[in-house]
């Protein structure tokens, strides 16, 4: 339901850079902590760090790891708007779960409970990314929105901690199907094997495979529920089966994950880049014991059989047909050396 920038208005307009640009800056600090603090962890406490492999990273691949207390796992939702209180029967953010002194002294291990006060949880306040990097380590969803309280208007808040996703998978396969015209009324209108198929296609489209686990179910289920929402929403969810971080956004789903490099695959990407090798290391690079790693991100962009149909009419449901296809690959710059871009680097097929 939300509007295309075409369509805004101008303070409407305004308001989405201003999400975007924040959205951008959350995006950094998480990628760092899902993936760069979580390999130095593991590092740290002399246990291998798994990279993900390849086939993990394919479309439709039932690849599974073991899972580690050492990576960095959550689930944070940031919204353009404030959601619709209505919605608080499946995303469960209550008075006893909002950012507030007196809920959050009840935390073990904050270290900022001390020096917390009220303006902290905005997002234009210098602490606002060390709140969020303090309550991570709470169970469940973390959720950033509008605060409807304020009087300033487009003025963004972490708003709850410890935020239950309770919306039951059937629901959100049956909307999804609905909105892709593959039923009209009810899941297993075409019976009970169709309607099985289409909760598993619900997983494929937010880019897992349905034996995934509870955390990663949330955050694809979360974002399922927010597609009724007026405004545009982004959720980043941080898996340590998975050793990734994966974000769902308006434009489609995308993997956050690192790659181990050779010294002969770092001098062919500063030569492709027309960089010098000890700049390029420096810039896109971090160092292992005898080796660099990089954060690298694959895109995964919808198939003709996972978006609306253009004459709007009700089509036939065929499992066996791809909902998702890998369409970008980049090598992100380090999280301070945002001057440099990412840059094209195919590694999942290569």
């Amino acid at each position: 339901m939300w509007k295309y920038r075409e369509k805004l208005n101008y303070y409407e307009k305004l308001q989405r850079s201003l999400y975007e640009v924040m959205r951008d800056a959350l995006e950094i600090h998480l990628m760092k902590i899902a993936l760069i603090d979580s390999f130095y962890n593991c590092l740290k406490n002399n246990v291998d760090y798994s990279f993900v492999d390849k086939k993990a990273l394919k479309p439709k691949s039932k690849l599974m790891e073991k899972e580690s207390e050492l990576i960095n796992t959550f689930i944070v939702i940031f919204c353009e708007g404030s959601i619709d209180p209505k919605l608080k029967n499946y995303i469960r953010f209550f008075p006893e779960n909002k950012v507030l002194k007196k809920n959050v002294e009840y935390l073990p291990n904050f270290p900022l409970y001390k020096k917390f006060h009220q303006n902290m949880k905005y997002f234009d306040q210098p602490h606002f990314m060390q709140l969020i990097h303090d309550l991570l380590n709470v169970d469940y969803a973390l959720l950033i929105q509008q605060d409807p309280s304020t009087v300033k208007k487009n003025r963004y808040a972490l708003t709850h901690f410890h935020v239950k996703i309770d919306w039951p998978i059937a629901d959100a396969a049956e909307d999804l199907a609905k909105w892709l015209r593959y039923i009209q009324n009810d899941l297993y209108e075409k019976g009970d094997e169709a309607g099985r198929h289409l909760q598993n296609k619900l997983f494929e489209y937010y880019g897992c495979h349905h034996s995934i686990g509870g955390r990663r179910t949330a955050a694809l289920i979360a974002s399922q529920l927010l597609r009724s929402q007026d405004f545009v929403n982004t959720v980043y969810v941080s898996s340590s089966e998975s050793r990734s971080m994966v974000k769902y956004t308006e434009r489609g789903v995308s993997k956050f994950f690192l790659i181990r490099l050779t010294n002969n695959q770092i001098k062919e990407l500063a030569k492709k880049e027309n960089m010098d090798v000890g700049v390029f290391k420096a810039s896109y690079l971090y160092p292992a014991i005898d080796y660099h790693i990089g954060i690298s991100e694959a895109f995964y962009g919808s198939t003709k059989y996972s978006k609306p149909p253009e004459d709007g009419k009700l089509r036939k449901f065929k499992p066996a047909y791809n909902w998702l296809k890998l369409k970008y690959e980049f090598l992100h710059p380090r999280s301070e050396s945002q001057h440099f871009s990412p840059i094209n680097y195919n590694w999942i097929y290569a």
